[in-house]
């Protein structure tokens, strides 16, 4: 069996609809067939892509790995021969982006910037990835990052349009001198006496995702910090034995701080790109897009522990 861009979108389109099912769906395919093609995949890959979730399926750490690049291969094949000229080549000089606490801003924008010199980019930061969308709606942004979690896909008009950058596992933050700084992972119930540093609603799920985890391992935190701020600053809390914290699994820890894999990761977050789509055209999305998952395939590269992670828990299913 040779890869195929068939067999691409068939990867991609399961992990932005979250289900088989859903992506047989839009595939215009049967669930069976669908199902059948995903594992000839997988065999010839050599481990799993997927793994079932309460609500549907979610990439494994090396899934996530071969749909950053999926995603890249197929931006560029999408690019390739394309007549069509979009508002950039007719005169289109500005896209407003917005973005929520991502790592994979600095990333897209430098390579954004190389691709597109002559794209004059305004960037803000909005926290609600729901405020994302409403400033989609009304006009006010062209594009942006933005999250939701599986089983609770983010709500939009048909006046936007997006596709899934990638579905990441959570990790923990931990100070260097904790008692469980030696565990390979970390079990949530583990933490359960621990003062938590949670970020606020983000109006896609957070953090009613994070207190069901909690639920599911048992129980309920028995302290509670709100915090939105920069990271640095988060991290000398937790340096400081202040507290816990759950991060992305790129996040570069400072040398008084360690980042864990939570273990049975009951945790995960789809990162987005979302657009309005009568401003923003083809090319310029697999542009935005293709800089959005090379930016994610860097950061996992500049991550130990996240490779770490995808090594353990599924690349010893490889031959």
């Amino acid at each position: 069996m040779e890869l195929e861009l068939r067999h691409l979108r068939v990867l991609c389109a399961i992990a932005d609809t979250g289900s088989v099912g859903r992506a047989a769906a839009q595939l215009g395919s049967s669930q069976p067939a669908t199902s059948t093609q995903l594992r000839r995949i997988e065999r010839h890959l050599g481990a799993p892509l997927f793994e079932r979730t309460t609500s549907g399926v979610a990439p494994t750490g090396f899934g996530a790995e071969v749909l950053a690049a999926a995603r890249e291969v197929l931006a560029r094949a999408d690019c390739l021969g394309r007549r069509s000229v979009d508002e950039t080549a007719a005169g289109r000089r500005e896209l407003r982006l917005a973005a929520t606490n991502s790592p994979v801003l600095p990333g897209m924008l430098s390579r954004l910037r190389s691709q597109l010199p002559e794209l004059q980019v305004t960037v803000s930061s909005v926290y609600r990835s729901s405020d994302i969308v409403d400033l989609l709606e009304q006009g006010v942004l062209d594009a942006a990052i933005a999250v939701d979690y599986p089983g609770m896909e983010l709500r939009h008009s048909d006046a936007v349009a997006y596709r899934g950058i990638v579905t990441e596992p959570t990790f923990v933050a931990l100070a260097a001198g904790h008692r469980l700084r030696h565990r390979t992972e970390v079990a949530l119930a583990d933490l359960a006496e621990e003062p938590w540093f949670v970020t606020p609603d983000d109006g896609a799920g957070w953090p009613g995702v994070f207190f069901s985890a909690c639920s599911a391992a048992g129980f309920s935190p028995a302290a509670v910090h709100e915090f939105l701020g920069d990271r640095l600053e988060l991290q000398d809390m937790i340096a400081a034995g202040l507290g816990v914290s759950t991060v992305q699994a790129t996040t570069k820890p400072q040398s008084a701080v360690v980042i864990k894999a939570l273990a049975g990761t009951p945790l995960w977050t789809r990162y987005l790109l979302a657009w309005r789509s009568a401003t923003v055209g083809g090319e310029l999305v697999e542009t935005l897009f293709g800089a959005a998952t090379a930016a994610y395939r860097e950061l996992i590269a500049g991550s130990p522990h996240f490779q770490a992670w995808a090594a353990r828990t599924y690349r010893g299913a490889r031959p």
